[in-house]
């Protein structure tokens, strides 16, 4: 994953190009979908690494940790991608270019659906312009969901759910003393967002389910397949 100085160095120097935009609209739907499959398996892997450094994550059952990750990679994908939202241009880096939502559109409607919303929740987690540490706690707090199907060490992943928000909260208090809107503090305006991250990793999947249907031949990596229960 690119640093912090680099994404902001790209947003600096780049604006929307539309030799680029028009490059991805007239990519065809399968090649697009591969492209992002490709990209979202790079951050997955990088998301599985930071579980990992998660303090007593690596404490949990292998299975609870596979139940984990399996259901928290596409959600902790969108936080990833708040870093690299240009909140000024409405633009995602992506690669070493900055791209508008256009330029990842279909002509499916849940696709359509999936990409507006990706778009519109990176955007308004990038507005609260969080630090790295932030970011990676909520992250890890995303992670930690002892109400995932499946778990079996619920209680343990309660307790370091717990943790992880309080180390939050604190971490928030000393950056974002102000309230987002009304009497509303970031921390319960983050903690109001993550039923809308489900929502998204459903609609993810959705999405990519009908799109394996349309497309069994097409190839994704295995751990893309791994992560999100696809065969063929």
């Amino acid at each position: 994953l690119y640093s912090t100085e680099h994404i902001l160095d790209v947003m600096r120097k780049q604006s929307p190009d539309i030799t680029n935009i028009n490059y991805y609209k007239n990519m065809a739907h399968e090649e697009l979908w591969y492209d992002c499959a490709q990209k979202l398996t790079s951050v997955i892997q990088q998301i599985i690494e930071f579980a990992k450094a998660v303090p007593g994550f690596r404490k949990f059952s292998q299975d609870d940790q596979i139940v984990l990750l399996k259901a928290g990679s596409f959600e902790l994908a969108v936080l990833r991608m708040t870093r690299y939202y240009d909140v000024n241009q409405n633009c995602v880096v992506y690669g070493d270019t900055l791209l508008p939502m256009e330029a990842f559109l279909t002509t499916e409607t849940v696709e359509m659906k999936l990409v507006n919303n990706v778009f519109e929740f990176a955007k308004t987690i990038a507005e609260l312009k969080l630090t790295d540490t932030e970011l990676g706690l909520y992250s890890a707090l995303v992670l930690l969901q002892a109400d995932r199907p499946g778990l079996r060490g619920t209680d343990e992943i309660s307790k370091l759910n717990e943790a992880v928000g309080r180390s939050l909260c604190l971490e928030l208090e000393k950056t974002h003393r102000y309230p987002v809107k009304g009497d509303i503090t970031v921390n319960a305006f983050l903690l109001a967002k993550m039923p809308a991250l489900r929502e998204l990793s459903m609609l993810h999947q959705e999405a990519l389910s009908k799109f394996k249907r349309n497309a069994p031949h097409l190839q994704f990596s295995d751990l893309h397949k791994e992560i999100f229960n696809v065969d063929s």
